[in-house]
């Protein structure tokens, strides 16, 4: 099945294969989030990236192999009700952004700085940064040795835009300027975006727009 991102709730994954890395993309929840999972293909060892709601439907997609560790992008209760659930059924280690971890209620092991790796099997992912969404919001971002960057960008960034700032200047600001120093301007046009919600797109895609965001101010 070729990949196209587009999944909705109570619907199947849809499976992006990598040469070293499966991700794995499922639509939960009354807010119609996405979660991913990804796969080493090296070691079959595996992450979730958001147990954002649904937990039966996302311990069906992880499977009898468990999962490693689960990241949670940021605060925001949408991104993290399944969390709990998941976690104690799979024992997995939690990882989130520092200044987000005291706004998620199950404890985070790991806390996320900006350029951090958390690693799945032998794939690493980078952690960046990005503040105005919430204080503490962190993109993934897996450079793929064999193709073009992949990065899960929560709510900090989608098709159309970043992610809401509720017309706040300096928290719109902050987010534009994060996502444009630490995504646009370290990643290229290939680089394949996963947000929390609704359809994938490219930075090449969205990159035309990114005074026209400016200018509007969300």
């Amino acid at each position: 099945m070729t990949y196209s991102g587009a999944v909705r709730v109570g619907g199947p994954a849809n499976v992006h294969e990598l040469t070293d890395l499966m991700i794995s993309k499922v639509a939960v929840g009354s807010m119609n989030n996405n979660a991913y999972l990804l796969r080493c293909r090296d070691t079959g060892e595996q992450l979730l990236i958001d147990a954002a709601a649904e937990p039966q439907t996302l311990l069906r997609l992880i499977g009898d192999d468990g999962i490693a560790s689960v990241v949670t992008t940021h605060r925001h209760g949408d991104h993290w009700q399944a969390l709990a659930d998941v976690v104690a059924a799979t024992g997995a280690r939690t990882y989130a952004g520092r200044y987000d971890a005291e706004g998620i209620p199950v404890p985070t092991d790991v806390l996320l700085d900006d350029g951090d790796t958390v690693r799945v099997g032998r794939v690493e992912l980078t952690a960046r940064h990005l503040v105005g969404h919430t204080p503490g919001s962190i993109a993934l971002v897996y450079d793929d040795p064999h193709g073009h960057p992949h990065v899960f960008t929560g709510d900090c960034l989608f098709p159309g835009g970043v992610g809401n700032t509720w017309k706040d200047p300096e928290a719109f600001a902050s987010l534009i300027n994060d996502v444009e120093e630490k995504l646009f301007g370290r990643l290229p046009d290939e680089t394949w975006v996963y947000p929390g919600h609704g359809n994938d797109t490219t930075l090449g895609n969205e990159r035309p727009h990114l005074a026209e965001w400016r200018e509007r101010g969300w």
